[in-house]
Parts: structure tokens; C-alpha cells; sequence
């Protein structure tokens, strides 16, 4: 994690109760940064009105954040107090916090900002289940966002939205990242720079059980400047908004959580545009190594396979995600 100056920074550590700092471009319901007696960093959010029985049936728990509604100054306001525990986790508790921040903005309602804010919570929650304690690599990132642009033309045009996200299987550690209707596919993402190979990570990557086996190879270019251009963060939130199929957006969560991610400042870039994307038919005579015709005791094998000679196996990307 990154030891970024963050808004407790710049708030002391109180004599008594706790210190505060608002959010200066929420307009909508009052939130603030803040720290108490310990010097736990806080994170509140102001409410009018009773919520106590919405917060009881909505409360989520989350390891190493407290979350907690206690009354406000006046005999009608409460707030909403997330509390950090662990000193170490802070870039993550930031990132959680900037979330919330972004939700509600422009949300005046107090029982609709609460709302908002225990789904989030619950969110989180699922995102913190199966985390590790480092963040993607910029290749993860890459190649994660291929696989979420690749995601998406498949529930556009072929499948579901839940079969697609079921074929997703990246975040499963399979051979092949998506499988579906017999046909398995493999994504590879390249940089700018990367123009005359193709990395295979293993020996099982270009073998398959699926009928079809294929190949699709896009460019995934930093264009920070562009307007279609888009983060990780940014796909991922476009793909939660157009998923409507509650089965599968619970999925997509669970896949994002068996990789690690959480929406963290840190996604925000770079911003990538995807171009030049082509599709290949891996047959009998592509050139590969498979596990099936290595020698005896050869395992953990790595290898590039140059871009020209795969020429002839081109194929219509329509092959890929037509429907079955």
C-alpha cells in the first residue's frame, strides 16, 4: 500500500470527544473526516431524524472498521461513525471512504444517504472478504481490465448476463479465461510497446477440453487525455451500473474479491483505450506447447509466440461471441 498524505493527516488528536473536518464538496448531507482520543481515524456522516431501526436491520460488520450510529447534538440528529482499528489498513479505509464520498455527493435525504451507505458497506464487505495486503501490479491491471472489456461484449452480445459472468473464469485460476458454449477463450492484453509477441504463462494455457479454443488479442493502451479512455475503477463501476440481474452482480463481487480488488485511489489510473483487437482459432497445427506432449518431468513453462506467425489462423471475431 501507498502512504499517500491522507485527510487525518492534518486533523490532531483531540483533548476530549473527537475532532472533525468537513467535506468540503459534499453538498449533500454533512460528512466529515475526523479523529478521537485515540487518534483513531474517523470517518461521519451527519443524519436527521431517528434511523435506529433501518441501521439495525441494514448493519453489516466489516474486520477492522467499527460501525457505529450514535446521536448527534440535537435530540433529532444521529450520525453515522466508521471507525478505523488497525493504523496499517488506512489506505484501504481511505479508499472506502472516498466511495461513500462520491455516493453521496448531492444526497440530501437522511434515510437514503444511510441506505446508500450500509449497501456500500455491505459491498465492502465482500470486497474485504478474500483481499491480500498489495495492490495489482500495473501487468494485473492490464490484464484484468482486457478481461472486463472482453466481459462486456459478452453480455452485450452473446449470453446473459449471468452465464456471462459464470464464463468469466480468470478469477477462478482456469486455464482459460472464459468458457462457454463449448468454446473456451484466452484474453491477452498488450501495451504500446508490446508489437511483435505474446507471452503464454503456461503449458496448459493454449490446451483445451472446449470444442473451440480461441485466441483474442487486443491492444490496451494508456490515453489518459481520451475521451473514451477508461480506468479500472471506472470500468468496473460502468459494469456494476449496466449489470441488472441480481445473481449476477453478486457474482461479478465475489470474482472481484477472489482477485483482490477493491476500488482504491490507486485505480483511478492509468486510463486505457482498447484497439487493434483480433481473434485467432488455436488448431492442431498452432504453433504452442501443451502439457499433453511435453517430456516427462518438463513443467512451469513460459514462452513467447511471435504475432506473425499466427497470421494464418486469424479469424472473424463474430466466431467468438456468436451465439450458440
Amino acid at each position: 500500500m501507498t502512504n499517500k498524505l491522507a485527510p487525518w493527516d492534518e486533523i490532531p488528536t483531540p483533548a476530549m470527544d473527537f475532532t472533525v473536518v468537513r467535506v468540503a464538496n459534499a453538498t449533500g448531507v454533512p460528512i466529515y473526516w475526523g479523529r478521537d482520543l485515540a487518534g483513531q481515524c474517523l470517518f461521519i456522516i451527519a443524519l436527521e431524524g431517528d434511523l435506529t431501526e433501518q441501521f439495525r436491520s441494514g448493519i453489516v460488520s466489516l474486520h477492522g472498521i467499527n460501525i457505529d450510529l450514535r446521536n448527534g447534538d440535537g435530540a433529532k440528529q444521529q450520525r453515522l461513525i466508521l471507525t478505523l482499528a488497525r493504523h496499517n489498513d488506512r489506505d484501504l479505509f481511505l479508499g472506502l471512504c472516498e466511495t461513500l464520498i462520491d455516493s453521496l455527493t448531492t444526497v440530501t435525504d437522511s434515510g437514503t444517504a444511510l441506505a446508500i451507505a450500509l449497501a456500500h458497506l455491505k459491498r465492502w464487505k465482500a470486497f474485504l472478504a478474500g483481499r491480500n495486503s498489495r495492490l495489482l501490479s500495473p501487468e494485473e491491471v492490464r490484464g484484468l481490465f482486457g478481461e472486463l472489456c472482453t466481459l462486456r461484449t459478452l453480455y452485450q452480445k452473446t449470453l446473459s448476463q449471468e452465464d456471462a459472468i459464470a464464463a468469466w473464469c480468470g478469477p477462478d485460476n482456469s486455464q482459460q479465461d472464459f468458457i462457454f458454449s463449448n468454446r473456451a477463450v484466452e484474453v491477452k492484453s498488450l501495451s504500446g510497446r508490446e508489437r511483435s509477441l505474446i507471452k503464454i504463462s503456461s503449458e496448459d494455457q493454449l490446451e483445451s477440453l472446449a470444442d473451440d479454443l480461441l485466441l483474442l488479442i487486443q491492444r490496451v493502451i494508456e490515453m489518459p487525455d481520451a475521451e473514451q479512455a477508461l480506468s479500472l475503477n471506472e470500468i468496473i463501476e460502468l459494469i456494476e451500473n449496466e449489470l441488472t440481474e441480481s445473481q449476477a452482480i453478486e457474482q461479478f463481487y465475489s470474482k472481484l474479491t477472489s482477485i483482490s480488488y477493491a476500488p482504491l485511489a490507486e485505480y483511478d489510473s492509468p486510463r486505457f483505450v482498447v484497439s487493434g483487437i483480433r481473434g485467432y482459432r488455436v488448431t492442431n497445427d498452432f504453433p504452442r506447447l501443451m502439457r499433453s506432449k511435453l517430456p516427462q518431468g518438463i513443467t512451469n513453462v513460459n514462452y513467447s509466440i511471435k504475432l506473425e506467425v499466427i497470421e494464418p489462423f486469424l479469424c472473424p471475431l463474430e466466431t467468438i461471441f456468436e451465439r450458440s
